[in-house]
C-alpha cells in the first residue's frame, strides 16, 4: 500500500514541525510528522499521516510563516489534490495523476447498484473520459493560479506556464514524485531528498 496523508510545503527559518499549527497534536500524531525533503531558502516539505491535518491549517500556517504554502492531500500514493494559498488569501487547486483522479471523480449513474460491476463497462470508460477531459480543460487556469502563487513566494526565475501544465498532466506511479516535479516546474530551488537516517 502507498502513502495516504498530506505533504505540506512551506517556508520557515525554523524546523517546520515547530509551527503552532502542530501544537495540538497528540504524541502519536506528532511522531507521524516527518521532514520529507528540504529546499534552499528555508522551504520544507513535511509528510503527515492521515488525520493530522485540517483544511483550516493551511491559512494558519501561511499566517505563521508569512509566506505562501501548499498542501497535497495524497491517497494511496496514486493521486493527490494540491491546494496552495498565498499571504493575500489567493487560493489555487490542482489534481495530480489526472487519469486516476478522473476514475475516482467520474459521475456514477443514479441507478448504480454495484460499483464493481460498473467499473468494467464501456459506460464507466466513457464517464472517466468525460471527467478526464473536464480536468484537463481546467489545467491552464490551475497552472496560472500556481504561477501567481509561486511569484508571491518570491521565486526569482519566472517559470513557464507550459512546464507547469506539463507537470499537471504527467503521470507517475508515486504521486509524491509528481508533487516534487510540480514544485520544480514552478521554479523552487532543487530539493534535497532526505534519507531515512536524516
Amino acid at each position: 500500500m502507498g502513502f495516504s496523508g498530506h505533504l505540506v510545503f512551506a517556508r520557515s527559518n525554523r524546523p517546520l514541525p515547530e509551527a503552532p499549527v502542530f501544537d495540538g497534536l497528540d504524541e502519536e500524531s506528532t511522531a507521524a510528522v516527518h521532514l520529507w525533503e528540504s529546499r534552499p531558502g528555508g522551504w520544507q516539505t513535511l509528510q503527515l499521516e492521515s488525520g493530522t491535518w485540517d483544511e483550516d491549517d493551511l491559512s494558519t500556517l501561511v499566517e505563521w510563516s508569512g509566506a505562501p504554502a501548499c498542501v497535497a492531500d495524497v491517497s494511496d500514493s496514486s493521486l493527490a489534490l494540491v491546494t496552495g494559498l498565498d499571504t493575500l488569501g489567493r487560493r489555487w487547486q490542482a489534481w495530480l495523476n489526472l487519469e486516476i483522479a478522473a476514475g475516482l471523480l467520474a459521475e456514477e449513474p443514479d441507478d448504480l447498484e454495484d460499483q464493481m460491476l460498473w467499473v468494467d463497462t464501456p459506460e464507466f470508460d466513457e464517464a472517466v473520459r468525460r471527467k478526464r477531459d473536464e480536468l484537463d480543460a481546467e489545467i491552464p487556469a490551475d497552472a496560472e493560479g500556481a504561477l501567481v502563487w509561486a511569484a508571491a513566494a518570491g521565486i526569482p526565475v519566472a517559470p513557464q506556464a507550459a512546464g507547469v501544465e506539463e507537470a499537471l498532466r504527467a503521470h507517475e506511479t508515486f504521486v509524491e514524485d509528481l508533487f516534487s516535479l510540480l514544485l520544480d516546474a514552478l521554479g523552487f530551488p532543487a530539493a534535497h531528498q532526505l534519507s531515512p537516517q536524516d
